[in-house]
């Protein structure tokens, strides 16, 4: 069952965040949700390091690497998590 949520963050993290939803083809609550998820695991320990530098710095409100391939990224975590 899809229940609302209302959060309060930074703006220019909004921004990035759905810029990088765009990028990926899904919504910006199917990334929250997917982040919330990993999180609340119970072998959360483990499945953290596999959380993408863009949601380590979206939810520390860093600056992202101008040079970083999100894509290629992406890759090395999903094989890492799958293999």
């Amino acid at each position: 069952m899809n229940k609302k949520l209302t959060l309060k963050l930074d703006s220019e993290v909004i921004s990035r965040a759905k810029t990088y939803a765009r990028e990926q083809n899904i919504s910006l609550s199917k990334l929250t949700e997917s982040y919330f998820d990993l999180l609340t695991k119970e072998n959360s320990g483990e499945e953290i390091d596999l959380i993408s530098p863009f949601i380590k710095n979206i939810s520390s409100g860093n600056q992202l690497d101008p040079d970083l391939d999100y894509r290629e990224e992406y890759r090395s975590i999903r094989d890492k998590k799958y293999s």
